[in-house]
């Protein structure tokens, strides 16, 4: 059997694993009718929905060497491959945990492992800020989901699909930065992330390099959820695959001792 076989094979036994997993605890959180995936769980398929972490990805401006990778062994000389690598928590697809701009809230490892699955509900932005490149969430976009899909569910990750993620791999586009040095790219407003705290969302997400919009300077949704113990998820990669309902999500940050947040996984299950 070829390497590549084994590979597919593997990572597809590993993809039904973590399905039945996550299944079986959504069964335990939600009543038959509320259940956010359905279906068996073997048949649900599994999206990466981060980008890679590498020098190439886009900083915020200001971040000095933000990622670097050496060589620490190679082939030739040890017999083995591995590097060294440097990264700011905050760069590439990455968790903000509370702790990130509020003083004594959980680290990064504290979390419970019990907020990193739930029910994905997305909340499509597109055209709002295809129009508007500092446009920010407005509440009625998540009354009209819940005109459709029923009641945001206790636990759930409200991620936000703008489609900047198709800038990604021009930094400069993806920034957005005017001639004063702004910023301009889509977020969430404080109203919104309100109503998303009353109804018991534990994160939030983006296709951007943050949930506050671009041009902000105080961070007000930062300040807000944060207090509130919601985690965020920044730089997320494309999101047009997952439907605005049904999507479950599983988040996998590096646990990293006493961090404001740092590189992650995420992965979405579909039906």
């Amino acid at each position: 059997m070829d390497r590549n076989r084994t590979r597919a094979i593997v990572l597809s036994l590993l993809s039904a694993l973590v399905a039945v997993a996550v299944f079986a605890q959504a069964k335990k959180r939600y009543p038959e009718d509320r259940m956010p995936v359905r279906g068996s769980p073997g048949r649900l398929r599994l999206v990466d929905i981060g980008h890679a972490l590498g020098p190439d990805n886009p900083a915020w401006p200001g971040d000095d060497k933000p990622f670097e990778a050496t060589l620490n062994a190679t082939y030739q000389k040890d017999g083995y491959f591995t590097r060294k690598f440097c990264s700011l928590e905050h760069f590439g697809t990455h968790l903000d945990a509370p702790a990130h701009f509020v003083a004594g809230a959980w680290t990064v490892d504290q979390i419970p492992s019990g907020r990193l699955y739930g029910p994905a509900v997305i909340l499509d932005t597109r055209e709002e800020s295809r129009r508007d490149a500092d446009y920010r969430l407005a509440p009625d976009k998540i009354a009209q989901w819940e005109t459709r899909n029923g009641r945001i569910p206790q636990g759930a990750i409200i991620l936000m699909r703008t489609g900047w993620a198709e800038r990604w791999s021009d930094a400069a586009r993806y920034r957005n930065m005017d001639a004063a040095g702004a910023m301009h790219f889509p977020g969430f407003s404080v109203e919104a992330v309100k109503v998303l705290v009353e109804r018991g969302a534990v994160g939030l997400g983006i296709d951007t390099l943050s949930v506050d919009y671009g041009p902000s300077k105080d961070f007000p949704v930062h300040h807000l959820s944060h207090g509130a113990s919601l985690y965020h998820l920044e730089n997320l990669a494309d999101l047009s695959s997952l439907p605005e309902a049904g999507a479950w999500l599983v988040v996998a940050p590096i646990k990293l001792e006493g961090g404001s947040g740092g590189p992650a996984r995420v992965f979405a299950l579909l039906p």
